[in-house]
């Protein structure tokens, strides 16, 4: 059998930064943490939405980039606003919807639809509005559909 999953490197906050994040995706949960000889996690692996995720501490030397991010789909506004705003929480706001955890983790909280806003005639339209845009707004991006 082949599985995909993802697999993350920080320097000593795995376990603090699975917490934060099965509390912040629904439908989450922490699967299994390999403890130290010293009790600290040293291995934490979870399911983010039935996404594979493990997180490992490595110590310091392999910080996180915003060439890798997570992809969070979400059905509606108010599933945008409720996740950015608990993902940005003691990080930063990105552009075009992506944005840093606290720990230096990069994601994209993205409204479903999106991919369809962005297809075809309306494209273009639609990808200046949300070139202006950091946290996605989907409301003004269908009016910049209509538009377009």
């Amino acid at each position: 059998m082949t599985s995909v999953s993802t697999f993350l490197w920080f320097d000593t906050e795995a376990e603090r930064a699975a917490e934060f994040y099965v509390a912040s995706v629904p439908d989450s949960c922490i699967t299994g943490v390999t403890r130290g000889e010293d009790g600290s996690a040293f291995v934490v692996t979870l399911e983010l939405a039935g996404h594979a995720i493990t997180l490992l501490n490595g110590g310091p030397g392999h910080t996180h980039t915003d060439a890798a991010s997570i992809q969070v789909v979400v059905d509606d506004q108010e599933a945008v606003d409720r996740l950015w705003d608990a993902l940005t929480e003691g990080g930063k706001p990105g552009p075009c919807g992506w944005l840093e955890d606290r720990y230096g983790l990069s994601w994209q909280v993205v409204p479903a639809g999106l991919t369809e806003l962005l297809s075809g005639e309306r494209a273009a339209e639609v990808g200046a509005v949300m070139r202006t845009m950091s946290k996605l707004d989907l409301k003004v991006l269908r009016e910049a559909a209509e538009r377009g």
